[in-house]
């Protein structure tokens, strides 16, 4: 500040004066740059918690998912292995292995059978031929049908079911399916050429062809 001969009391008192607002409108915009930290850091806080609450929520979302997948192949295997250890009167198993492909989870299925003391594993379509893959895909499409939530009302359609198992084990197959039928409380419509299976309908039918005309004629026991 320059002083002068003309610099007196009043001019002082209003430079005094100025400085005084000037402070008060810096002190202003301080607090209020000062409000909008406090404020922003609890909006970080809250953006931070949330980040934290949501990594917590997708682990444990993994680990039930991962639980239920669990659960399910369980439940999936035993009654694959059941029906296949039914048919087939030995003591195959049927296997489940999830692995994670292009960041999904891919299933491989697998039937093992023990000779001797060895455990054999292949892929189905490499163990004794097509019965069973036929009990398998039978087999599997139960365990879904069964196992869906919500649960999945109507009948089993089946479009000739195990076609490749040969005759030695055709009437457990049969049986397996009344089995199933009467269990689970679920009706079955099989289409079929074998006659082990229709028998064990309390309804069945035979289409016939006569010239280029179909007729559907009762099966009488």
């Amino acid at each position: 500040m320059l002083i002068t001969e003309d610099y007196n009391i009043d001019g002082l008192n209003k430079d005094i004066i100025s400085l005084k607002e000037h402070f008060i409108r810096e002190t202003g915009k301080r607090e209020r740059i000062q409000e909008e930290i406090r404020l922003k850091k609890n909006a970080l806080k809250t953006v931070n918690e949330n980040i934290d609450l949501l990594e917590k929520t997708n682990i444990l979302l993994q680990k039930t998912s991962k639980f239920a997948r669990e659960q399910a192949k369980k439940q999936i295997e035993g009654l694959v292995t059941n029906c296949l250890q039914y048919i087939f009167n030995s003591d195959i198993e049927f296997k489940i292995e999830i692995d994670e492909l292009y960041g999904k989870p891919n299933a491989e299925f697998y039937v093992i059978t023990k000779y001797e003391d060895q455990m054999i594993k292949t892929k189905p379509q490499q163990s004794r031929g097509g019965g069973i893959v036929d009990i398998i895909s039978l087999a599997l499409r139960i365990a879904f049908l069964q196992l869906h939530m919500p649960k999945v009302e109507g009948p089993l359609i089946l479009d000739e079911p195990a076609k490749h198992v040969s005759n030695e084990y055709i009437f457990n197959v049969a049986e397996f399916l009344k089995e199933v039928s009467e269990m689970f409380d679920r009706q079955i419509i099989m289409v079929t050429h074998d006659n082990h299976l229709s028998s064990i309908a309390t309804l069945s039918y035979r289409v016939v062809l006569r010239g280029s005309i179909s007729y559907i004629e009762p099966i009488e026991e």
